[in-house]
């Protein structure tokens, strides 16, 4: 009994990390700061709405601060069609973070991932962009991720989750509601991708 129980929680604990690696790539997780390789600079940080907006405005705000590119795309159309763009209450947060304003574009129109990826890719192309890093939350890391790179031929795409925001924590597999719901979620997304069936 005792041994099942051990494998049980060993089997488990197997999952969750297991699911945490998978959902949350981290290109720049070993970074102390820069260097070469994933660890070098970029020509653009691109933060695509959703989850917890404001976070994964934040993460991105920090590492402009930060220097790792001289540049923000923000990416998201309204959620509330009668109040201003998700992009535009982005670039506001930015801009009251002390951003310039010349260092933020913005695409107004995106209302899911794919969308994300291919209207930004309409702003990295007029600007000759080669290097990105693509931030969002940790459970839809992956999917963003599979979604730029299927866009984004000749451009260099380095993800980087935001660590934790009020949907989403190392702790998501103990609330049952938030995490898991969000990481069955996504991996449904996923397979709906490798289908060629996402929207």
């Amino acid at each position: 009994m005792i041994h099942k129980l051990v494998g049980l929680i060993i089997f488990a604990a197997l999952v969750v990390f297991g699911l945490s690696a998978y959902l949350s790539p981290n290109d720049l997780g070993k970074c102390q700061g820069w260097g070469e390789g994933d660890c070098r600079k970029a020509d653009a940080i691109v933060v695509v709405s959703g989850g917890d907006t404001n976070a994964r405005t934040d993460e991105a705000i920090k590492l402009y601060k930060e220097g790792w590119a001289p540049l923000i795309v923000v990416s998201g159309a309204a959620a509330d069609k009668t109040g201003p763009s998700n992009a535009k209450a982005m670039y506001q947060r930015a801009i009251n973070s002390g951003v310039p304003e010349k260092a933020i574009v913005m695409d107004e129109s995106s209302e899911t991932t794919r969308q994300n990826a291919t209207e930004v890719k309409k702003i990295v192309d007029s600007r000759k962009i080669e290097d990105v890093i693509l931030v969002t939350s940790g459970y839809h890391m992956r999917r963003a991720q599979l979604e730029f790179s299927a866009q984004f031929n000749d451009v260099k795409i380095r993800s980087h989750p935001v660590a934790s925001d009020k949907n989403w924590s190392s702790w998501w597999w103990l609330t049952r509601r938030g995490g898991w719901w969000l990481a069955m979620g996504e991996l449904m997304r996923i397979g709906l991708f490798a289908l060629g069936l996402s929207r």
